[in-house]
């Protein structure tokens, strides 16, 4: 179930090894980047370890800096008009051209299948996170042969014959797991669990992150599933099999599990599955307290925090140990008063991911799992 294997019709799948030695890419992410639906794009440029980003392709903010559009701290990587531009600024092809946003429709339109195509005659491999397999369309696939390059279908997932149904051997998972689950889709889940992820390993508790996105396979997450690309008899088995993966392969002291969508989201149902696959022992969950409805749904007011924690412990044998804050639409102060009035109002501690200290997270899980507390190093200098 390793996720170096993306489940594809073509080439030999990627090793360990050669999953850690990054492929040079450049991102496709046309007028999203630094938006919601650019989530795949703005995921690869704050982390990847698969992939070393050239540059991003995003004619409405051209010229600019990908990290100052993200988080207002110089990145050095551009942000370009075109494909063109792009390969002037790398020299070299790059190895990968990524499909970089999450729309909707989960489909290419026209105009994109264009130009996907034409970075395949440019001898550039396809990175494709979408629900529709570009392996199985006949276009693409005789454009990938022609030109000898790989096509990789994230979200594809294995035959169904090879594919599990939920088993109960997640009771043998002895080590703590902690899922990131959140009030709304593309709000920060999968950010805050690999801060938290890398935070925790920092101070010598051994974490490992389950990816259950696109975004997060192609970060490079060791273990993990396109959850929502897999027919529901199999996700909670898929999602508990991954979990046990993880457990057995690399004996870790706490194994902290991407949410999908949200629990009372109408139309993002995979939180379920990945609560009744994992059976995590304690649940941070992720909040937008600037966000008033739902990102793709703005008919759908946003659900608040308390009765998102009440849906969560009441479906599954859990408990929420902490809040997580996505500051969008928030001044620094506001960030703050949030905080404050969250821990006084949940009595659990709340921080932000990214415009607090990566500490606040190791002590959220200290907290609550305070046996974990003989394996703290000195934070690093």
């Amino acid at each position: 179930m390793s996720i170096f294997t993306f489940p594809r019709e073509k080439s030999k799948p990627f090793s360990y090894d050669e999953a850690r030695q990054p492929k040079t890419a450049i991102i496709y992410c046309e007028e999203n980047f630094g938006r919601i639906d650019g989530k795949t794009a703005n995921g690869l440029i704050r982390y990847s370890e698969r992939y070393k980003i050239i540059a991003v392709i995003d004619s409405t903010k051209a010229g600019q800096d990908c990290g100052m559009v993200l988080d207002d701290i110089h990145n050095n990587i551009p942000i370009c008009r075109d494909l063109t531009e792009a390969l002037e600024i790398a020299g070299d092809t790059p190895d990968s051209f990524i499909y970089g946003m999450a729309p909707l429709s989960g489909m290419l339109s026209q105009h994109e299948r264009t130009i996907m195509l034409g970075a395949i005659t440019l001898g550039m491999n396809i990175v494709n996170g979408l629900h529709e397999f570009l392996n199985d369309d006949p276009e693409f696939s005789a454009a990938s042969a022609a030109n000898n390059v790989t096509i990789f279908d994230v979200r594809k997932p294995r035959d169904k014959k090879d594919l599990k149904v939920f088993s109960g051997r997640i009771r043998d998972v002895t080590c703590p797991r902690i899922a990131v689950l959140g009030t709304d889709g593309a709000i920060g889940k999968r950010t805050t669990a690999t801060i938290l992820t890398k935070a925790l390993n920092n101070h010598g508790i051994k974490a490992v992150m389950i990816g259950t996105g696109q975004t997060g396979l192609m970060q490079g997450a060791r273990h993990g599933i396109a959850i929502d690309a897999i027919a529901p008899q199999f996700c909670s088995g898929e999602m508990e099999a991954a979990v046990i993966e993880a457990f057995e392969e690399e004996s870790p002291d706490v194994i902290i599990i991407e949410g999908q969508g949200a629990l009372s989201h109408p139309a993002f149902l995979t939180s379920a599955y990945i609560l009744r696959g994992s059976c995590p022992e304690g649940v941070i969950l992720q909040h937008a307290p600037g966000r008033s409805n739902l990102s793709d749904y703005p008919e759908v007011p946003m659900p608040s925090v308390s009765s998102e924690i009440n849906l969560i412990e009441t479906f599954s044998d859990t408990k929420v140990i902490g809040l997580t804050i996505n500051h969008e639409n928030m001044t620094d102060d506001e960030i703050g008063d949030a905080i404050i009035r969250y821990e006084d109002m949940l009595d659990i501690p709340a921080t932000d991911a990214l415009a607090r200290s990566p500490d606040h997270l190791v002590e959220m899980v200290l907290l609550a799992f305070p046996a974990l507390d003989k394996k703290i190093l000195a934070v690093p200098k």
